[in-house]
């Protein structure tokens, strides 16, 4: 836990939240109001959502409870979403991933309900989602869908008003989906992370960069030269493989799945199982949102010194258990790295505790990306309120209007034109008769 005591809901009304809070420091408010100003410039779709939503109140009279990483680009869709008339609470979805200035500036600055304190324990995890839940909202925001499991777990209390619910990413909707199959999931979600403006740009663009900026920050290690082993070629690790290749290492995939690993080989890297791989890496970054995927006997024959992290949301996808049960002694090598060091004198360096290093490490995905990401959730939140009622309990996409109109309102906002359809297109386009 943080060094000074957080403050409570104790002190809400003085700063006019609407169902309390609970956060490390108010005092901290001051560093993330410049940070949330600072990036303001690249959120244009976000912008033009809230310029709407101020005048239309699509919102108005409902509340939202989110459970997303407490960062600078997530204040900009809690911005957004209270233009929109919307009551929120926010805890976090990760104990390592709050901003804890940014928390302090949501509640003083904008009179928003937080709950969340970086290095929380887990009871005090789940005490904060409790916290959100509390709020009975009318649509649940999930990044890795721990609301809408603690929903199901006591309906009665926190289920009663839920018109639907949207989730951010992989992980969460193997759950959700998971939920489904079994007839069990009670309101219809959305799966933002679904939609092509959030995976094909968040996963890969913002996984990417984030997780480097982690691993170099906890480190300061020159990335050239080194052999940097992915484990999971979907989009996260598409695009962690393009930024660690484009620093000059030597990219090594592994896979379980035969088309995801014959793409990886026809986008020219190194292709092996991890048994092999963990013999000549230097470099592990896990981003395959699936649990144990380095093990026991992968660490038994890691090189001395090597980096181990994950970016998937989970820090199940590491065994812990089996690296302090083969580690003789462990010390904080600094900040962000746990060194183990093995019976054979072997040191294996586990950074930001296992949890997305990109968050407990550095300041997660830059704003520029986010903003097409949570750009989906406002208005998957707005659809939802506006057609829940309508929808069958199930795991949706994100509609494809809104898909393609966030895809539109950025390349504005990056002043880029492209073309249009002639009217002899779309009907080439949409005829069966013309042919060669």
């Amino acid at each position: 836990m943080t060094a000074t005591a957080p403050q409570s809901a104790g002190s809400a009304n003085k700063e006019g939240t609407p169902f309390g809070f609970d956060i490390q420091d108010i005092e901290l408010a001051k560093s993330g109001k410049a940070k949330i100003d600072w990036a303001q410039n690249q959120v244009p779709v976000l912008k033009a959502i809230r310029a709407r939503f101020e005048k239309e109140q699509p919102l108005k009279g409902y509340r939202v409870a989110a459970c997303l990483h407490v960062t600078t680009e997530t204040a900009h869709l809690m911005i957004t979403l209270k233009a929109g008339g919307a009551e929120i609470a926010l805890c976090a979805s990760n104990p390592l991933s709050t901003q804890d200035d940014i928390a302090a500036s949501l509640v003083k600055d904008f009179g928003i309900s937080v709950f969340a304190i970086r290095g929380e324990d887990t009871d005090t995890y789940y005490d904060h989602v409790n916290s959100a839940l509390s709020i009975s909202p009318h649509v649940t925001m999930d990044d890795g869908a721990d609301l809408v499991s603690s929903v199901h777990k006591n309906p009665e209390k926190y289920g009663k008003d839920i018109i639907g619910g949207t989730e951010e990413t992989t992980t969460g909707v193997i759950r959700l989906k998971s939920l489904a199959a079994e007839g069990k999931l009670s309101f219809p979600v959305i799966s933002v992370n679904d939609a092509d403006t959030k995976h094909l740009f968040d996963n890969r663009y913002g996984t990417g960069q984030s997780t480097i900026d982690g691993i170099i920050r906890a480190t300061n290690q020159l990335i050239a030269g080194t052999t940097f082993v992915v484990l999971g070629y979907g989009w996260c690790g598409k695009g962690l493989a393009q930024r660690a290749r484009g620093l000059g290492a030597q990219v090594v995939v592994t896979e379980v799945d035969p088309i995801k690993g014959l793409e990886a080989v026809m986008d020219g890297y190194q292709v092996m199982p991890i048994q092999e791989a963990a013999k000549i890496g230097d470099i592990f970054v896990s981003v395959t949102g699936n649990t144990s995927v380095i093990r026991e006997e992968h660490f038994k024959v890691m090189k001395d010194n090597a980096l181990v992290a994950n970016s998937g949301h989970f820090d199940v996808e590491l065994d812990l258990k089996a690296l302090e049960k083969l580690s003789k002694s462990d010390v904080f090598a600094r900040n962000g790295i746990h060194q183990f060091v093995m019976e054979d004198g072997r040191k294996i360096n586990l950074l930001g505790e296992g949890r997305l290093v990109n968050l407990a490490c550095a300041e997660g995905h830059p704003p520029g990306v986010m903003d097409m990401s949570f750009a989906n959730q406002a208005l998957s939140c707005e659809y939802l309120l506006k057609e829940g009622s309508n929808m069958k309990t199930d795991v949706y996409p994100v509609p494809r209007i809104i898909d393609e109109r966030i895809a539109a309102i950025k390349l504005e906002g990056l002043g880029v034109n492209i073309d249009e359809l002639t009217a002899e297109q779309k009907k080439y386009l949409a005829s069966w008769e013309i042919g060669t």
